[in-house]
């Protein structure tokens, strides 16, 4: 059983992994033995990373990637296969929200937001797929979701569309892809507790979403780590099309 989480032996590839989430799954993976690539528009913030991995004795590559630039993904996935050989587990992560009500959101907010959670993700999944289904050794993909997928709030609609989206395709091709020994599943988080909205949760707005967890707070990143560990490692085999929650109850309330 000691070694039931062990992802040594996997190349992982984290899209959106230069903040938030992205950033701690790769350093999570990263203390667990996996070389991990470090994928994101900007590579700045990724260098750093690379080299903050590299320090504690980890294996770590940045690569750019723009998961909406559909057309780009081979020659970036190729750069990812690079550094350490095949990928075997992709964590389809990058994405964004804008937050207006329905009655609000451009055409221009459409684009973005469904272009970066669904169709790149969708695009690069597939690629990924294909290489897998090339090579006859199997791979796991997971689609970073979330519970705004399952259930919805106001002025997400967007978001709330995109994430559904991603969990029926990952069911769609978890179907698919089974035969070929490639597991396919997602994780959805609650309400994350990042950089970019810390200071969100002492406003009285934040204050009021909190009361309605049913654990009576906002999680932390590293909430995260048991669950993105199980999907990437083999302690999952007999996991595909799954959609794992972790949302501190949010979704019963």
């Amino acid at each position: 059983m000691s070694d039931l989480f062990d992802v040594s032996k996997e190349v992982i590839l984290v899209t959106g992994a230069s903040q938030g989430l992205g950033r701690q799954f790769a350093r999570v993976l990263s203390v667990h033995g996996a070389a991990v690539v470090l994928a994101a528009r900007q590579t700045a913030k990724l260098k750093s990373l690379e080299q903050e991995i590299k320090a504690k004795g980890g294996r770590a590559a940045a690569v750019q990637m723009d998961v909406t630039d559909t057309g780009a993904l081979a020659k970036a996935l190729d750069a990812a296969e690079a550094a350490f050989g095949p990928v075997t587990v992709l964590i389809n992560n990058a994405g964004l929200a804008i937050e207006k009500l329905a009655t609000d959101q451009t055409e221009a907010d459409w684009d973005a937001v469904i272009g970066a959670n669904l169709k790149g993700a969708y695009f690069l999944a597939t690629e990924m797929a294909r290489r897998m289904v090339a090579r006859k050794q199997g791979g796991n993909i997971i689609n970073i979701a979330s519970v705004i997928g399952l259930g919805v709030l106001k002025a997400l609609s967007p978001y709330a569309i995109s994430k559904a989206g991603l969990i029926h395709g990952t069911r769609a091709m978890a179907l698919e892809l089974a035969g070929n020994g490639i597991r396919v599943n997602a994780l959805a988080p609650g309400y994350i507790d990042t950089e970019m909205n810390h200071d969100f949760w002492a406003t009285p707005p934040g204050e009021r979403l909190v009361k309605r967890i049913p654990q009576r707070r906002v999680g932390a990143e590293s909430d995260l780590d048991g669950a993105i560990l199980l999907l990437a490692s083999n302690a999952s085999r007999y996991m595909t099309g799954s959609v794992v929650t972790v949302d501190g109850g949010f979704l019963l309330n």
